[in-house]
């Protein structure tokens, strides 16, 4: 999962960086609300924004982020607790806020719990199941290895499991924010389900996948 990190100290930056990468997260990290602001279409799927920063300040990213990403989570963390910087922030659609100091692991919790992180392992029908921790694909006593795209497209399908995945938010997701051809999307799907051996995932003619 691709992180869009902007805080300006940069020690805790570096910090909450190695935390993430650690635990698997893709991150891009700045220090500069400029920079930030320019690159919010990269195909994040959170974005942690303190708010006092240089050049352009949190909030108008935030504002910026929910013209265009109505449901990408976003976590605001700021050392200011004054009530109208924090109204603003929730009325401009922050879905969490932390106040400086913080432990990283608060961080991590709320990341996993906005973007419905999971360890599970999910069955997908008799003896085939999904393990969200090793992206592992196991029918049977066979592991089946996934490429990266193809562990991304499983993972979002079945988070989304019952609901129309569209082809725009595959490509956000699956390439990060790179164009994907509908080409590229479809020969994606047709690979992954060579890989699961019965019909579950259904075409929504011109619109995305659904997983049954």
């Amino acid at each position: 999962m691709k992180i869009l990190l902007l805080e300006d100290n940069s020690r805790l930056n570096t910090t909450i960086v190695k935390r993430l990468e650690s635990r698997g997260y893709s991150v891009d990290s700045f220090l500069d609300g400029k920079r930030a602001y320019a690159s919010i279409d990269d195909g994040y799927m959170c974005f942690i924004l303190d708010i006092n920063v240089p050049n352009i300040d949190g909030i108008e990213i935030l504002k910026k982020i929910r013209d265009f990403h109505h449901e990408v989570p976003i976590i605001i963390i700021s050392s200011s607790v004054e009530l109208e910087i924090i109204k603003d922030a929730y009325s401009y659609g922050c879905n969490d806020f932390l106040k400086k100091p913080f432990f990283i692991d608060e961080l991590e919790i709320k990341i996993e719990k906005l973007c419905n992180i999971r360890n599970d392992i999910v069955q997908l029908g008799e003896q085939c199941e999904f393990d969200f921790q090793s992206s592992m694909l196991r029918i049977g006593n066979i592991e089946e290895h996934l490429s990266r795209k193809e562990r991304l497209l499983l993972n979002i399908l079945i988070t989304e499991k019952g609901k129309v995945v569209s082809f725009d938010k595959i490509q956000a997701m699956v390439w990060e924010g790179n164009f994907a051809s509908l080409d590229s999307i479809r020969s994606l799907m047709r690979r992954l389900r060579k890989k699961i051996p019965f019909e579950c995932i259904e075409t929504v003619v011109d619109v995305g996948y659904i997983l049954k």
